[in-house]
């Protein structure tokens, strides 16, 4: 989770400007960008469209010193919370969900205003699936009576003295997939447009059981030097190289903004 805010003009927040570089150039901001492209996506009907948000350095490391946040910009941040501000859900391990400060999903109220105004709910829903139940009852988040928590979980969870408003969805060991989660989240959540925040594991998951649309990547111009700060996937190999098609390229202060689909080929929900 990356946070932080742009320039301002006379107290208004003044969003980022980008230069497209691909598919055309030109100068954009992510608002922009991001309303004409979900315009144009269309939800398969047993699941929801799942977007990823990452950011890594060039050398390919997803965070520092345990955390993303030190590789993030305005640019990534605008995105970031642009993505957050269409969605119906977003889902986020439990690994990240402990270290990342998750609180609040959108806190400003003019960012849940524009979600009203498209017919959504002020904030997203959180969704965390944990095979052992353990969920950090610490997180700012949970102390938050207006934030909606959904668990998939296979084991019992406590959740003693937590103010958010929580729904524990218990499942078979044998019958807690993702796959199971996502089609439960469309069917009984009306989820239609989710975004997976991290980690790295269970983006691979997603990977492994070929549940990702889409994957916005920032490519942050910093280098991390070694140190064991996993990619932005980790687990078991896919078993093959998935392709992804370059929808755009966006560059501001030596930061690039890739937007990839996941191939049609081999079973991907493509463009």
């Amino acid at each position: 989770m990356r946070r932080g805010g742009a320039a301002s003009v006379a107290g208004v927040p003044e969003p980022p400007r980008f230069r497209q570089l691909l598919p055309t150039c030109a100068q954009r901001d992510a608002a922009e960008l991001l309303e004409a492209a979900f315009a144009a996506l269309t939800p398969p009907a047993q699941r929801p469209y799942t977007l990823a948000n990452f950011i890594a350095s060039v050398d390919g490391r997803a965070a520092f010193e345990g955390s993303s946040l030190p590789l993030g910009d305005a640019g990534d941040r605008a995105l970031f919370f642009e993505l957050r501000e269409r969605v119906d859900a977003v889902l986020v391990g439990t690994g990240t969900f402990a270290s990342e400060p998750y609180g609040r999903l959108l806190s400003r109220p003019e960012r849940r205003e524009r979600r009203r105004a498209r017919g959504l709910a002020p904030e997203p829903l959180t969704c965390l699936v944990t095979r052992s139940g353990r969920i950090d009852t610490g997180a700012r988040m949970l102390a938050c009576p207006q934030a909606r928590v959904v668990i998939f979980s296979a084991a019992e969870v406590t959740l003693d003295g937590v103010a958010a408003q929580v729904q524990v969805v218990r499942c078979d060991p044998e019958q807690l997939t993702l796959g199971a989660a996502l089609a439960a989240l469309r069917a009984e959540h009306g989820v239609r447009m989710l975004l997976c925040e991290g980690g790295p594991t269970l983006f691979a998951a997603l990977l492994a059981e070929r549940l990702v649309d889409e994957l916005f990547l920032t490519i942050a111009p910093r280098l991390s030097g070694g140190g064991r700060e996993p990619a932005i996937t980790s687990g078991p190999a896919a078993g093959e190289l998935l392709s992804l098609r370059l929808l755009w390229l966006l560059e501001r202060d030596g930061y690039l903004y890739a937007r990839y689909a996941l191939s049609p080929n081999g079973g991907w929900c493509g463009i």
